[in-house]
């Protein structure tokens, strides 16, 4: 079974990128990030691998290196649990319009409303749970945060809405740990990472490879501590590091072999009808952006202005994002841990446009 390459053929990109390039780093001078790590492909062709900055904002702290992980946040969503998704629903065993308390039985309540709420609607962020809820502050153990999660009151109707959530993928995964009767962790690991060759895309980070990856928070007031190498998203942390919505860690150059994949009719894991499907926007509920896990761009985009109808991606809380576009055979990395030393700054939502936008411009 032969994974995906990616041919080097970034020795220009400095003088091609220069523009784009040029964005990152004035970035990272103004603090929108302290480090970033970017992959452009182009068919089989990485026609950028570049690293920016340092792990802090400490003149001192080391550099990354294109080798660098990087706390991938949501990404995680589409990189794991979708693709996890998506190799369930080809072997027969993920059914899109089944209700999740057909499997997730701990979901039901008083609410009659629970009942409708089907794996669609959670890929599609329209099952009418909310956004994002501080389960850590209530709850200590796995157990707990899921049943937390298992009984949060839904905020809409299901498919009446589409509200992206956190709590929504934390229920899926469940679910689709159920189905696979296997964890998240060790399904991704055997039938995604190891295929596609991603030798440096992990849950949990060895204890020894932390001080190699860039700081994403300096955390007071829950685990008051610095989180180096271990994820930043407080619920995902409560739920041990691994999670369907949140804690994957990973390279651009890992996430450009992925991209590469997923391009060229996702061979050796995934068929191409299938990535049709799971990428394509939804109809419902009216004005979404969303397709099936992934996003697409809407106006105005974090994409920027030129990528297709037909692209997909996805972005993540820490300043990470991948996008794809079929149509030109193009992805773009962009892998920055723009939470340190707090998620104050948000400046990165002006400078990912821009940068998206003048990489097509180089181009």
């Amino acid at each position: 079974m032969t994974h995906p390459t990616a041919i080097a053929a970034y020795e220009d990109q400095d003088l091609r990128f220069a523009r784009p390039f040029g964005i990152l780093e004035d970035a990272v001078a103004a603090h929108a990030f302290p480090s970033a790590s970017v992959a452009i492909t182009h068919d089989h062709q990485l026609l950028a691998l570049r690293t920016f900055g340092r792990f802090t904002y400490d003149p001192t702290s080391a550099e990354p290196t294109t080798g660098t992980l990087f706390d991938l946040a949501s990404l995680t969503k589409v990189i794991a649990t979708t693709t996890m998704a998506m190799i369930l629903y080809e072997r027969g065993l993920l059914d899109l319009d089944l209700p999740l308390i057909s499997m997730v039985g701990e979901f039901s309540g008083e609410d009659p409303r629970r009942d409708e709420v089907t794996l669609r609607m959670l890929l599609a962020h329209s099952s009418g749970l909310p956004a994002y809820e501080k389960l850590f502050l209530r709850a200590r153990t796995r157990d707990e945060l899921l049943g937390a999660a298992f009984s949060t009151p839904l905020a809409h109707d299901p498919g009446s809405h589409a509200e992206y959530s956190d709590i929504g993928f934390i229920v899926l995964g469940v679910a689709l740990e159920r189905l696979a009767d296997e964890s998240l962790g060790h399904f991704c690991q055997r039938e995604i990472f190891g295929p596609l060759g991603l030798t440096h895309t992990t849950f949990n980070p060895a204890p020894a490879l932390r001080s190699q990856i860039p700081p994403t928070a300096n955390d007071e007031t829950f685990r008051h501590r610095i989180i180096q190498g271990e994820v930043q998203d407080e619920n995902a942390s409560v739920l041990g590091g691994v999670a369907a919505h949140a804690g994957l860690f990973a390279t651009a150059q890992d996430l450009a072999i992925f991209a590469i994949a997923m391009l060229h009719s996702g061979a050796p894991i995934l068929r191409p009808e299938t990535i049709a499907l799971f990428t394509a926007r939804e109809s419902a509920p009216e004005g979404t952006s969303r397709a099936l896990g992934w996003d697409t761009p809407s106006t105005p985009s974090q994409s920027g202005r030129y990528l297709s109808s037909r692209s997909y991606g996805h972005l993540g809380y820490t300043g990470t994002s991948l996008w794809i576009d079929p149509e030109r055979n193009f992805s773009v990395t962009l892998l920055t841990n723009r939470t340190w030393p707090d998620c104050a700054n948000q400046s990165i939502k002006q400078i990912r446009p821009r940068f998206h936008d003048a990489i097509f411009e180089s181009l």
